[in-house]
């Protein structure tokens, strides 16, 4: 029986980069997401490896339906991808509690409730679980995005002391400018696209797959002990800290 693994916000760019990579690696990889047409297309790419469920990670009703999608076999690989930049007003309180909230949601609260749900189907030991956040975290820019991203270096740390013992790694990866994600759909523009490739020192965009690249490594032998960390993967846009 291959080994399993779930990737959250699984259908584009960096989620669906990993499911691929996944699949390569020899797992069924089930990917969840809110879009069911492009879940589709992505589980058509990824080939007769990947399944996909259809549910938004951030409503505590539709994660049963995630559960079904694991039986009763052992996760081996968790990766927490679900998030997106959410915009709005700041113009009343209201409108700033509602602009909060919708990133806390989309970002921190999907992979909280996905992954306190599948902590007990994860293998012991060897379990990895991986979540995405975000250079906005480390040098802010992002208003309630960088908050909500930066959230998550705090509860991998968490779940890294909690889960330790049993064998289980949690990682943080810190992605910086991805062109080929969907990020930015709708609002970059070629003067941002440039300023965003000169505040890199390799002076280019990263890729999804590099992104991927660096779950390839936490989840294969050489990544069994590291946890606890947040791994940088930004072109030297932000160094290490």
């Amino acid at each position: 029986m291959s080994k399993l693994a779930l990737v959250t916000g699984g259908g584009t760019g960096i989620g669906r980069s990993t499911a691929g990579m996944l699949a390569e690696e020899g797992y069924h990889v089930v990917i969840v997401g809110r879009r069911p047409d492009v879940l589709a297309d992505a589980v058509k790419w990824i080939g007769p490896q990947a399944s996909a469920v259809t549910a938004d990670a951030s409503d505590p009703a539709q994660i049963p339906t995630v559960l079904e999608a694991i039986g009763d076999r052992p996760l081996d690989v968790l990766v927490n991808n679900a998030g997106a930049f959410i915009p709005g007003t700041d113009s009343t309180l209201d409108n700033v509690a509602e602009h909060w909230r919708a990133n806390f949601d989309s970002n921190v609260l999907t992979a909280v409730l996905t992954t306190t749900a599948l902590i007990p189907f994860m293998r012991r030991p060897g379990g990895r679980i991986i979540l995405t956040s975000s250079i906005a975290a480390q040098r802010g820019g992002g208003g309630p995005y960088s908050a909500a991203k930066s959230a998550l270096h705090g509860y991998a740390m968490d779940l890294a002391v909690e889960l330790g013992e049993a064998g289980i790694t949690a990682n943080v990866i810190s992605p910086g400018y991805v062109a080929d994600s969907e990020f930015f759909l709708g609002r970059n523009t070629p003067e941002g696209h440039q300023k965003r490739v000169d505040a890199t020192l390799v002076k280019r965009p990263g890729e999804s797959r590099e992104i991927a690249e660096a779950v390839r490594w936490l989840i294969g032998p050489g990544g069994g002990f590291v946890t606890g960390q947040i791994i940088n993967v930004n072109g030297g846009t932000v160094l290490g800290r």
